[in-house]
């Protein structure tokens, strides 16, 4: 296989990206892998990506002086390594973690991939859910209307989903 950027070289180095939400494979030879490198050595490191994703932390500011009770790690080590130590750091850093894991992922709420054979049955389940609740909070506010909508809707999906 051929080098994918220089196309003169046998490709010796794969390399997986994400341009553009896409995922691109890139079969290169080991020249282009150095000058590949040199680029991403001059991209951000992690540390900077961190620390500006949650904000400029002043040394002496509440958290940063936190520390793990299970594997000892300080969060201003997290900070300038972008690993946590162990499981129990994200309650031990809870309050710090959850606007830096909104900015990174847009949610602070895991919800995994699925298997495309049983993804729209949970994604049916998960809206009915979402529905019943909003239905429930409509009926507690007296918006008898739009509880009327919700239930329509969610007997839909139910009918749908069978």
């Amino acid at each position: 296989m051929l080098c994918d950027i220089c196309h003169k070289n046998k490709a010796t180095v794969h390399l997986t990206e994400i341009v553009n939400n896409k995922v691109v494979e890139l079969h290169i030879c080991q020249v282009c892998a150095q000058f590949k490198t040199e680029e991403l050595s001059e991209q951000m490191n992690m540390s900077d990506f961190f620390s500006g994703l949650a904000g400029n932390v002043d040394a002496h500011e509440e958290g940063y002086s936190l520390k793990c009770p299970s594997c000892g790690l300080f969060y201003s080590e997290f900070k300038k390594k972008g690993r946590l130590g162990c499981g129990e750091c994200y309650s031990s850093f809870r309050k710090q973690l959850l606007p830096l894991l909104k900015n990174i992922h847009s949610s602070i709420k895991h919800v995994g991939k699925t298997p495309k054979a049983v993804d729209k049955k949970i994604f049916i389940k998960v809206k009915i859910k979402e529905l019943t609740e909003s239905l429930n909070r409509a009926i507690n506010l007296e918006e008898y209307e739009e509880a009327a909508k919700l239930r329509d809707r969610i007997k839909e999906l139910e009918n749908n989903g069978e």
